[in-house]
This record gives structure tokens, sequence and C-alpha cells, in this order.
């Protein structure tokens, strides 16, 4: 019964963690760069396990073209405007613009796939939304000891609230997550299998990338000197994000409602609290806590 729930809710750790992976590589790997390395490395991955379990079988050339079209806003722009809204605003402010896929998502299913909310879901929803804000927008000033990177490193952009462009990257990160979700949810209740599905998807933002870097365009051009650790990073959060986090959330979107199952992934910045206690050794502040506390209850008046 809460088994879209739960996929939904581990889909939003694995972000949470290949976000904070991703944050580590700011000033060290450019944008274009890091998204062609985490396609690859995510097609790869999604592309052995479907086939493994035999999951290419469950594609039809209808499933597969809607799966294109979800790739393309998806992940193509989505994870792009991603990894450079966590350089410029930071990867919490980036797991709080990344909530309003939540009402993108409600809106456009109720648009264009007839779906529906109870007003017990509406209130789940807004508790789940209350939790993030409470629990992330006080950290927007004075900055704690738990938003900096490392000890000795300056505080990043997060320490002195989210830039303009920041801001509209992360909005756009949602709206293209939305896009993704709406253009999935009829292939997966086809039957596709979820690999297969992220497949698909990460493999079309592979060739794109590749493509991309064939384009005689300086500005894709940028000097780099290769670090194993950077790869590393790479991909880790490839394997967290993309690869594993995104099959979870197609698998989720098999069996739930699109709003419902993206409000629930949408818990990035609940879940990214203890990660930041122990990467800092610092301890949230309590409004964190009583925000998180919020999103369980949001998530409980949605699921029951």
């Amino acid at each position: 019964m809460f088994v879209s729930e739960a996929l939904a809710v581990g889909a939003a750790t694995c972000i949470a963690l290949s976000g904070m992976l991703i944050s580590e590589l700011k000033g060290r790997v450019d944008v274009v760069r890091l998204a062609r390395w985490q396609m690859l490395a995510a097609f790869a991955m999604t592309g052995a396990a479907t086939l493994a379990v035999g999951g290419w079988q469950t594609l039809t050339p209808h499933t597969a073209l809607l799966l294109s079209v979800s790739g393309l806003f998806g992940i193509v722009i989505a994870s792009t405007t991603y990894f450079a809204a966590i350089y410029t605003a930071g990867p919490r402010n980036t797991a709080l613009l990344f909530a309003l896929a939540s009402p993108f998502s409600l809106l456009l299913g109720y648009a264009f796939l007839g779906e529906t909310i109870s007003l017990r879901q509406g209130l789940g929803v807004a508790l789940v939304l209350a939790g993030i804000v409470l629990a992330i927008g006080i950290w927007r000033r004075p900055p704690v000891a738990a938003e900096l990177p490392a000890v000795g490193t300056p505080p990043g952009p997060e320490a002195r609230g989210a830039p303009l462009l920041g801001i509209v990257l992360g909005v756009v990160t949602a709206f293209g997550q939305a896009l993704g979700s709406l253009f999935a949810r009829p292939a997966m209740a086809a039957g596709v299998e979820p690999f297969a599905a992220m497949a698909v998807r990460s493999g079309v933002a592979a060739v794109f990338f590749l493509l991309l870097a064939l384009a005689p365009i300086a500005a894709l051009r940028q000097p780099y000197r290769f670090r194993r650790g950077d790869l590393t990073l790479a991909l880790g959060s490839a394997f967290f994000g993309t690869g594993l986090g995104m099959s979870l959330l197609m698998a989720a979107l098999a069996t739930g409602n699109v709003g419902i199952v993206t409000t629930l992934s949408s818990m990035t910045p609940i879940v990214i609290l203890p990660m930041v206690w122990l990467r800092s050794g610092v301890a949230p502040p309590r409004q964190a806590w009583l925000g998180a506390a919020l999103a369980v209850a949001g998530t409980a008046a949605i699921s029951l």
C-alpha cells in the first residue's frame, strides 16, 4: 500500500546525498563536464541493470518516445540547471527550490492527466512544504557552523542568501523535473521497468552531452586538469542521484500519484539535515528539526 511512498522517500535520500557530493566539486569541475560524466555513468549503470533484469523488453516505441521527452526536460535541462544551482546557491537552497516541483507537478497532473487530490492530501502537501521552508529558510542568516562546507573554508552562497541567478536556476530545475515526471507517468503506468525507463532518459542526456562536447563553442571548452578524486565524486553522485535515486522515482511513479510522489521526493531538504550534521559535526538548529517533524506529519496525512 505504501510502496510508492517509500520509493519516493528513498529517491529523496539518494538525491540529498548526491547533492552533498556535487557541492564538493564546486570550483573544480565545470557544469557541462560534470553533466557529461554523470549522464554517461548513469546510462552505464541503469543500462546494465535493465539488461540484467530484462527491462528492455518492457519498452515500446510509444513509451520510449515519452521517456525520451521526459529525459529532455527532466534530465538534460533539469539536471544541468540543478548542478549550476548547487554551484551558485548551494545544496540546501537548491533543495528548497527543488521543492517547487511538487506544486508544479500537481498543476500539470491536474491539467493534463486528470488527477485529483483530496483535502486531506492537500493539507499533507502544505505541511510538507511548510516543513521544508522552515527547515531550510532559517539558514539564510546568520550563517551557522553547519553551513560551512569544510573547516577553515569561507562561507558559501547559502550563508549569504541565494542570489537571483541561483533562484532562477532552481525554479527552472523544479519545473523541468515536473515536466519530466508528467511525460514519464504514462510510460510507467504502461508497465515499463524502472531501470529501463531511467536508461532511456539518461541515454538521451548522454547523447546530448557527447554531441555538445563536439560543438565548436569556446565557452564549453574550459581548461581542466584531470583529478581522480573529482571523477570519483562525480561517479558517486551519479550513482546515488541520477542512477539509483531517479530509478526509485520512476518506480514510484509507476503506481503513485504524480503530485504526491513528487512531493515526497521533494523532501530532500529534510533528509539532508542529518547529512549536514555528519559532514560538519555540528547539529542543525532546533527549528530545522521542527520543520522535519512537520514534513513527517504531512507524509502521514498523504499516505494514510
